[in-house]
């Protein structure tokens, strides 16, 4: 009679704790559950179970989520099918989340793979054990929430005696023994913040001064080694600095403040003031965009995350709007998109023309202020089209966000001459009052290429100026300036071919004409006859 040999198992060992500490110690609780576990594995060696020799050991991880190294090493063995037995010490090593049990499990039976508890002797092939697990699972997460429950209310009642309990230093305090501790040169930087919005009761206007005496945030050095902060303050930041009570010798604690024990760097009358400025600053913006007829106020932003607002300018009397990159009005201008100012009434036009095309305009309202506050969830703009992205739910359709081809309009001041009167004999000779054949014929090569550039930009062979201004290595001004001949009128580029056109015109003029064809033929001195 044959003894038949067990099939080998490939058994792996997983250990975690939840604090770091100890873990320097010779021998720690990561050892010791391991080598609870090997001997586990050892006594099963007749079933053959074989230990293999990676091990996963996450120190200093929270079992209430699966972001853990080692963790997720050991899952990628799985999903390779290394692996038959993974082996714990107690299931809630393993996670302390019933959810992610769940998840578990579930690849567990996909990949055919066991789990096994050393001091819960059980294993999750059977229902039993499974009914076991989750028992167990439900009694170590009500373990956990308990436990954070703990931690908050001690938070709180020691913020309430007014101790330090962690989070980011503010600036002008350093941390010694959980006690806040004045930095004096720090301390001077806040008080010049508080004492310049006083006078300036502006935050933008806070925000250039201090840039221009090169006054910059505090640099930490976060625990994966990067150094962050070091810059020029922005709005947020300071907002955040004016408001923040510890200044007044205060501790701050989910919106309430309680008396600290450290000392205050800013007088109670001071910090009133300047609450007072930022409430009175707060409630006129808000007035301000009720009142405001811009169309899209809080939803157009530029390409780069920055919200546009709302600005105009006034010459000769007439009065233009325009949306301006926050990140110009802060005076950051590096920081801004492709875009960093657009007409008002141009886009508008081209947003309300869009809710239209799709009906969704008249499916909710017919004021066009109240279609793009319930559609839009955001209109972002670059230098080669507008985004516009949809709020959920708001149409049974659902429709993706849309593209709308767009080149920003050219507000540079027109310096082009006009033709003299044609009832009136030219001084000039007829052939001298025609353009030259060598500016002609640049001027032909750049209208083809800016048409070339339009339709690489229409079809998405490209995705914007920038990516052209790559390729051809020109500047994106220059690239704009060529762009701009494809929307040349035709009479216009008509008179180019057959070399009409007269003589003072040529790129450095046709790239600064309006874009409606009647007012460049105007601007010329040209009309439609001539063409």
């Amino acid at each position: 009679m044959t003894t038949v040999k067990p099939k080998t198992l490939r058994c792996a060992v997983y250990t975690r704790v939840s604090t770091d500490a100890g873990l320097e110690q010779d021998f720690n609780s990561l050892d010791a559950q391991r080598e609870a576990c090997e001997a586990y594995v050892k006594s099963q060696t007749h079933e053959g179970w074989r230990l293999i020799k990676t091990q996963f050991d996450d120190g200093g991880f929270s079992g209430g989520n699966m972001d853990r190294p080692a963790l997720q090493s050991l899952l990628t063995k799985i999903r390779e099918c290394q692996l038959d037995i993974i082996v714990v010490y107690k299931v809630d090593r393993l996670t302390r989340s019933l959810a992610d049990f769940a998840k578990l499990v579930e690849l567990f039976d996909a990949c055919g793979v066991s789990f096994v508890s050393v001091t819960q002797s059980f294993n999750t092939t059977s229902s039993m054990g499974r009914l076991t697990l989750n028992v167990l699972l439900s009694f170590a997460q009500f373990e956990r929430e308990v436990t954070g429950e703990r931690i908050r209310d001690k938070i709180a009642a020691s913020k309430k005696k007014g101790m330090w309990m962690g989070d980011v230093v503010p600036l002008g305090y350093k941390v010694i023994d959980r006690k806040l501790f004045i930095v004096p040169e720090e301390a001077e930087t806040v008080r010049l913040v508080f004492q310049r919005y006083r006078e300036l009761r502006s935050l933008p206007a806070l925000q250039r001064d201090l840039r221009a005496q090169g006054i910059v945030t505090r640099q930490r050095k976060l625990a994966t080694g990067r150094t962050i902060g070091g810059i020029p303050f922005m709005v947020g930041a300071l907002v955040s600095l004016l408001r923040n009570r510890t200044y007044i010798g205060e501790i701050n604690h989910r919106g309430k403040s309680y008396p600290g024990a450290h000392d205050a760097i800013i007088a109670n009358d001071v910090f009133d003031d300047v609450q007072a400025i930022l409430d009175a600053n707060r409630r006129g913006h808000r007035n301000n965009w009720r009142n405001s007829d811009a169309l899209l106020i809080g939803k157009i932003f530029d390409d780069r995350e920055n919200r546009m607002t709302p600005s105009y300018a006034i010459k000769n009397g007439v009065r233009y709007r325009y949306y301006v990159s926050a990140a110009v009005v802060q005076g950051n201008k590096e920081e801004a998109g492709s875009v960093t100012r657009v007409a008002a009434q141009d886009i508008e036009d081209r947003v309300v023309a869009a809710l239209r095309e799709i009906g969704i305009l008249e499916e909710v309202a017919p004021d066009p202020r109240e279609a793009i506050q319930a559609t839009v969830d955001r209109i972002t703009v670059s230098s080669s089209a507008i985004s516009i992205a949809w709020q959920p739910n708001t149409t049974p359709n659902s429709p993706e966000p849309i593209q709308i081809a767009w080149t920003p309009l050219n507000h540079r001041r027109c310096r082009s001459m006009t033709v003299p009167n044609r009832e009136h004999k030219p001084s000039a000779p007829p052939s001298r009052s025609v353009i030259r054949a060598e500016a002609r014929a640049r001027l032909l090569v750049a209208i083809a290429t800016g048409r070339t550039w339009l339709d690489q930009l229409i079809q998405g062979e490209v995705p914007d100026l920038a990516a052209i201004a790559t390729r051809e290595n020109r500047s994106e001004r220059s690239v704009r300036m060529i762009l701009s001949l494809a929307f040349l009128a035709p009479d216009i580029v008509k008179a180019a071919i057959t070399g009409t056109l007269p003589r003072h015109h040529g790129l450095s003029t046709l790239t600064d004409l309006p874009m409606g064809w009647a007012e460049q033929l105007t601007t010329l001195g040209l009309s439609r006859a001539e063409g």
